[in-house]
């Protein structure tokens, strides 16, 4: 009998071969063959650490990665379609009006914020279970930014105060709506909310997408917009880390920020602004931005 870990890691391999190869052809032997498993065994241990079985699980990914480039790119609805694995356009259009519930035409004129497919690794899962320590001291690169005013759309949670708090009052679907939608700085982002930002029973730790502060668009519904004023932060980047240790790399970071004074360069925190964490990605190294302002 396969051992637990083993299984973790073997759907952990098909999805990053998936992620690899999704502009290609991708059979159930080719993830059979990088898993260096049965295909019947493949597709049933995929199925139950993903909730997915394979082809579904890679349709609604490149459904995901196609909305993206109607989002951001000029390109013709058939090139993209094609690009996503359908023979057709109609089958393509069919298949995007199913899992967002719009024209891929439409959206490409106007987009609107749509819960995008984003999945997460299995062995990411099982170490978000085992929530590990840290082990060492990693090097920190420290740089002071500028951010400007701007508005934030935000999905409030209700207690939580830090991610995986906040996954299980929320959920992660949350992620892929906010993914969907064009950010000042590129991506979704953590906020610490600073107490006058925060409704009543509602959490301190929130996720969102920070938008220019003329922002009229859409807003998803159940989400809320703050505003807020352009500040200094410093930001903090650890090394690249592998996905088996991230914990630790989150760790390190928060504990070197911690310790730090940022007297020592004419600051001091600034706690009227919200703290900001990105995604922990390994290929960047996990990144936090915390609020400063001059020593008075």
């Amino acid at each position: 009998m396969i051992k637990v870990t083993e299984k973790i890691l073997a759907v952990q391999r098909m999805q990053d071969y998936i992620q690899a190869h999704l502009s290609e052809r991708i059979t159930l032997c080719d993830l059979s063959e990088t898993a260096m498993l049965s295909p019947f065994y493949c597709a049933r241990i995929f199925k139950e650490v993903t909730g997915f079985t394979p082809m579904d699980y890679i349709r609604r990914l490149r459904l995901s990665h196609s909305a993206l480039r109607l989002r951001d790119e000029k390109c013709k609805i058939i090139d993209i379609a094609f690009d996503a694995g359908y023979d057709s356009v109609d089958g393509y259009q069919r298949a995007f009006l199913d899992e967002f519930g719009c024209n891929p035409s439409e959206y490409a004129k106007e987009p609107v914020p749509l819960s995008l497919f984003i999945p997460y690794g299995a062995k990411f899962r099982t170490l978000w279970k085992e929530n590990k320590s840290m082990q060492k001291t990693a090097n920190i690169f420290i740089q002071v930014i500028d951010k400007p005013e701007r508005k934030v759309i935000i999905k409030r949670g209700e207690k939580a105060t830090e991610y995986w708090s906040y996954c299980q009052e929320v959920g992660c679907d949350v992620w892929g709506i906010l993914t969907s939608m064009k950010s000042l700085c590129g991506e979704p982002v953590c906020l610490w909310l600073p107490e006058k930002y925060r409704k009543a029973g509602t959490s301190e730790y929130v996720q969102g997408v920070e938008v220019n502060i003329d922002y009229s668009g859409a807003v998803p519904e159940g989400f809320d917009v703050i505003a807020l004023p352009a500040a200094k932060y410093m930001m903090f980047q650890g090394e690249r880390f592998s996905e088996e240790d991230y914990c630790e790399a989150i760790e390190a970071l928060q504990t070197a920020m911690d310790r730090y004074d940022p007297a020592l360069i004419g600051y001091t925190w600034d706690e009227e602004n919200p703290r900001i964490q990105l995604e922990p990605r390994g290929d960047r190294g996990y990144i936090e931005l915390r609020a400063i302002r001059d020593i008075q």
